[in-house]
């Protein structure tokens, strides 16, 4: 782990809700640069509620403390926390017809840089990360998500964390819908993001992400709660026992 004065992101006592809902109900991270963490939970346990209402999301409602390097973000729009150097890759990204992949990623990087780029230095940084992600040139001129495969999403949401350059990035699921070819390219983009410097949050259900991408630190999530965070070891013991053999210790942190 790498030793710095600052933690890149930290919260404290996140709580989430959706309409009038508690999904999240009080959790503290702390990630420096260039450490992985990984969220791990069996389905409805908050991971992608999480790390949307840490992002801002407008179906999330947000109580508790984030910081950005220090610096406290929380009551910011998500543009601005992008801006500040947050980034999420979404679960589901969504598609937009009439936008092309290049025009789209053009404005986000001119946006987060607070400068207009010049097109032939965009298209030059664009072709060589694209490059990176094995992803043909032509892929540039599609529609944003339009007709895109699941793992042509996925890789689209790896590109934009190239180009974005962000201090700290949420990927959620990112792995989801993957074939193994897939999931080794968008696992090497991650891996260049946090090689960078980026402190890198995954949400994942499987171990097999982790295998490419490897965390620091892992964190158990169930009923909105963290319960158990530890090494690389807690995901290969999660893969071989389930979630099952921590009910008790969910429902004690309910409790508590």
């Amino acid at each position: 782990m790498n030793e710095v004065s600052t933690p890149i992101f930290a919260c404290s006592n996140i709580h989430v809700w959706i309409a009038d809902k508690e999904v999240v109900k009080g959790i503290d991270l702390v990630v420096n640069a260039g450490e992985v963490h990984a969220i791990m939970g069996p389905n409805g346990s908050g991971k992608s509620t999480l790390a949307n209402g840490l992002m801002g999301h407008p179906s999330t409602t947000l109580e508790g403390r984030v910081e950005l390097a220090g610096r406290d973000v929380s009551a910011l729009a998500p543009d601005d926390k992008a801006r500040a150097g947050m980034f999420l890759a979404f679960q589901y990204p969504v598609a937009v017809p009439g936008v092309t992949v290049g025009s789209f990623l053009r404005a986000a990087v001119s946006a987060v840089r607070g400068q207009e780029i010049p097109i032939k230095d965009f298209r030059k940084e664009l072709l060589a990360r694209m490059e990176d992600l094995e992803m043909d040139r032509a892929f540039a001129g599609r529609y944003l998500n339009d007709g895109f495969s699941g793992g042509e999403k996925k890789r689209l949401e790896v590109l934009q964390l190239l180009m974005l350059k962000p201090r700290f990035a949420l990927m959620d699921e990112t792995d989801s819908g993957l074939d193994i070819d897939a999931l080794r390219i968008v696992s090497s983009g991650i891996n260049r993001a946090v090689a960078a410097g980026a402190g890198v949050v995954l949400v994942t259900h499987y171990q097999r992400l982790l295998k490419y991408v490897h965390p620091d630190v892992v964190h158990v999530l169930m009923a909105g709660r963290i319960i158990r965070s530890g090494g690389p070891e807690l995901a290969l013991e999660l893969e071989s026992r389930g979630y099952d053999w921590l009910e008790g210790a969910a429902a004690a942190a309910g409790g508590a």
